[in-house]
């Protein structure tokens, strides 16, 4: 009988890991990699060979590329495991129409901290009396009554 509860102790034991969970998304060693990037030198080709495929890509006057790195790990017993952002870094490189790389910015946790939200909010600039405003009044109309049996009740009742 003591031999069992030894190999069910020991099979306990053994799938226990003294080390914490991380999970990773992104590029790693993200920090590393960005040194070798040369503003003005880099070429597009060059990047992929180095980083990869990026997480994001925008264009607008040039190729704007972002790249991603996340790690997470479980926090201490008493916070019931909950996952805790311990490394999160932000590459973002522009591309000229050459293939060129013309910017690079590095964002890491702290200067993400220091972001900034503006509160600003924009206006809408429809007036009433417009014709966009009219013809989307009038399909809107026809969406909802499209027979014209609600106006033709309307007007018998206004005849009574």
């Amino acid at each position: 009988m003591n031999k069992l509860y030894i190999f069910f102790l020991f099979l306990i034991l053994s799938n226990c890991s003294l080390k914490p969970v991380v999970k990773h998304h992104g590029v790693p060693l993200l920090d590393k990699k960005n040194e070798n990037l040369f503003v003005n030198k880099t070429n597009r080709n060059d990047i992929i060979k180095l980083l990869g495929t990026p997480s994001t890509k925008s264009k607008f006057n040039n190729d704007i590329w972002i790249y991603i790195e996340r790690k997470q790990t479980q926090t201490i017993l008493k916070n019931l495991g909950r996952m805790k952002i311990y490394k999160n870094n932000v590459l973002v490189l522009e591309i000229d129409k050459y293939g060129i790389l013309k910017k690079k910015e590095f964002f890491n946790q702290n200067d993400m901290n220091k972001l900034t939200i503006t509160g600003a909010t924009t206006d809408t600039t429809y007036r009433t009396d417009s014709f966009i405003y009219e013809l989307l009044s009038s399909m809107r109309q026809k969406v909802n009554d499209p027979l014209g049996v609600r106006a033709k009740k309307r007007k018998e009742i206004s005849q009574r």
